[in-house]
């Protein structure tokens, strides 16, 4: 069994010569006499940080409002003390922020969950993916490997601390039987031992006590030891009591501290000092400079006790403020809206009120569920009227499909006709109808619309099979168009853009007059096309004025041919154009929503705004074609 183990219950009742008994077991009597919690507390939390690596102080990180965070500002703050921070330190941290996780992203998956199934979605087929909360896992995974290797990593290192410290606790007690040395040595010696014990680093907690115990016990031996050297003896009081001095003094200053919390964390340090580094004082100073010391503490601790009075305060008006956005979210949820419009701009301020319930900061903590439950019933009650306006309009859009569904039946009844004049006239009419008829289910759309496309053109295929062949008039525009097209290919441009566009312009107006050509050779249409794309690449103009300078000519060719057919296709196509740009725009903004808490720099965010501007973009171009193509009809 070690010195340690026996001196477990040692009380220091040996002889000992009373000129210089240890301080400590005064100040520890004086602590239980007064019952005074807040030295306790020091002592305790002390012992605490005595077991980490490196005696980490756990109380330096910044306590934060977790549950003002959203959850992007979670995982960015869960990254920053994993990387930044001392595993062994941010315990306390890492599990408030995962509750607070865990909490917002539940009800962001039952929020989801109600939408699927709002909108007839089979709860077995469920799934949400969240690249928050992958990156928040990551984060939590690397921090559970890194405290499980730091313990791992310690346990040696006490073990062996351990063995040290008990050493140098040998080492002391030898000096005090050691009648060979004389008291110089034996002194220069105890303060080596010192020293080390100093920097001997951390041990197991629960021989913390034990082992500080017996180390003071040996080193009051060997105080008694110095009777015999009253100047050496003498001279150590005297600066222990001008190092215990200056900490008094520092304790006394953080009592101006307005930082309550910075204050007591340091006071925190200057006991472990004031325990563990300083050796005691002559009995003539020892009451007064631990009255002194215990005085400037109650200050320190009374401030904190009035900062902690003063947060009840500030919870108790967090809470009144929750309060209120939960009520005007209930009173928002209750409001009667009819469109679509008008539900995303709901959507938007019900955000905004989440948003701002976030950052409300804590309540007190006996109300703290009962207000989270409340707020999120608001939310629900919001989001289920929601989900039940777009079921709707999703049955609407069923409807739709319906309808269209019965025109593509008739296309495909009348395609093989031969009464041309009166089936001509039908497929004109429900191809009317099918412009008319609203949106249906985006899986659905173009499906759909191919079938009824296919049916209409095999019909006026077969028109125009029945016509004769291409006119003599068309093969010599044929030729003619061989050769302008193979001077365009030849074109060399000046470098004027001005210029060079009015030179292309020409030979696009000398195309538009040699008039059509057969059928069966148009592709060289196509290849005229290409070489203008060429030729407008090299002016480097924008995309809008290109297209739409070669959607003249096109319409010009349409507008000149027999064939009614093809400009009405030609329309029908560019509105169904429109319709489609304008359905993506809406369901990109929608899609925003989503992402409401997370930052506008997000690169998924950046990624959805340069899609919508690129849409936004292409519609204003398709839009300026459906004018130009509409201005013929009239």
């Amino acid at each position: 069994m070690s010195e340690l183990d026996n001196l477990q219950n040692a009380d220091g009742t040996e002889e000992i010569n009373e000129n210089v008994q240890p301080e400590t077991p005064q100040e520890v009597t004086s602590v239980t006499e007064d019952n005074d919690e807040v030295l306790n507390e020091i002592d305790d939390s002390n012992a605490e940080d005595a077991e980490d690596e490196g005696n980490v102080d756990r109380h330096n990180i910044e306590d934060k409002d977790y549950e003002s965070l959203n959850l992007e500002q979670l995982v960015i703050e869960i990254e920053r003390l994993v990387q930044n921070e001392k595993v062994q330190a941010i315990k306390k941290h890492v599990d408030a922020i995962k509750t607070e996780f865990d909490k917002q992203f539940q009800e962001l998956l039952n929020e989801k969950k109600e939408e699927f199934l709002s909108t007839g979605g089979n709860i077995i087929d469920f799934s949400f993916q969240s690249t928050l909360q992958r990156s928040f896992k990551d984060s939590y995974k690397d921090y559970k490997q890194r405290l499980n290797g730091h313990y791992k990593n310690i346990e040696q290192n006490h073990k062996q601390n351990l063995t040290n410290r008990l050493e140098i606790i040998d080492g002391i007690k030898a000096l005090t039987e050691d009648a060979e040395d004389s008291m110089n040595t034996k002194y220069k010696k105890f303060k080596e031992l010192q020293d080390q014990w100093k920097v001997a680093g951390p041990i197991p907690r629960d021989k913390y006590n034990n082992a500080w115990n017996s180390y003071h016990f040996n080193v009051e031996r060997f105080y008694d030891l110095l009777h015999l050297d009253r100047d050496l003896r003498d001279k150590d009081f005297a600066r222990n009591l001008e190092l215990k001095t200056k900490i008094i003094e520092q304790a006394e200053t953080l009592a101006n501290d307005e930082n309550t919390n910075r204050a007591f964390r340091e006071l925190q340090n200057l006991h472990k000092i004031w325990k563990e580094e300083l050796g005691p004082v002559s009995r003539e100073h020892r009451e007064a400079i631990w009255d002194r010391f215990k005085e400037a503490t109650k200050k320190i601790n009374a401030k904190r006790q009035d900062y902690f009075k003063n947060l009840d305060t500030i919870y108790e008006q967090n809470l009144l403020n929750k309060h209120a956005i939960i009520t005007l979210i209930n009173e928002k949820a209750n409001e009667k809206i009819s469109n679509h419009g008008g539900w995303q701009n709901k959507i938007k301020e019900i955000e905004a009120l989440r948003e701002e319930f976030f950052k409300a900061g804590k309540v007190p903590v006996k109300v703290n569920e009962a207000t989270w439950a409340s707020f999120k019933e608001a939310v629900r009650n919001f989001n289920r009227q929601k989900n039940e306006f777009y079921k709707t309009l999703k049955k609407d859009q069923y409807d739709n499909l319906e309808k269209k569904q019965a025109l593509v039946k008739i296309a495909e009844d009348n395609k093989e006709s031969d009464d041309f004049q009166a089936t001509t006239q039908l497929m004109k009419k429900i191809q009317g109808d099918w412009k008319r008829i609203g949106h249906v289910p985006r899986k659905d759309s173009d499906k759909i619309w191919k079938q009824f496309k296919s049916a209409c053109n095999h019909y006026f295929d077969r028109i125009k099979e029945q016509r004769n062949a291409a006119s003599v008039e068309e093969e010599e525009a044929y030729t003619q168009k061989e050769t302008l097209l193979a001077a365009v290919k030849s074109l060399e441009l000046s470098g004027e853009q001005k210029t060079d566009l009015a030179t292309i312009k020409e030979q696009i107006n000398s195309w538009k007059i040699i008039g059509r050509v057969p059928r069966n050779k148009r592709q060289i249409e196509s290849d005229f096309n290409e070489t203008l794309d060429g030729l407008f690449k090299s002016l480097d103009l924008n995309k809008t004025e290109t297209e739409l300078i070669k959607f003249e000519n096109k319409l010009d060719q349409l507008a000149s041919g027999d064939d009614s057919r093809a400009l009405d296709n030609e329309r029908f196509y560019i509105q169904k154009k429109v319709d489609e740009i304008k359905a993506e725009i809406i369901q990109l903004e929608n899609n925003l929503q989503f992402f409401s808490n997370v930052k506008s720099d997000n690169p998924l965010v950046k990624d959805v705004h340069k899609n919508i501007t690129r849409h936004k973009d292409d519609l204003v171009l398709w839009t300026t074609k459906l004018k130009k193509i509409k201005s013929l009809y009239s």
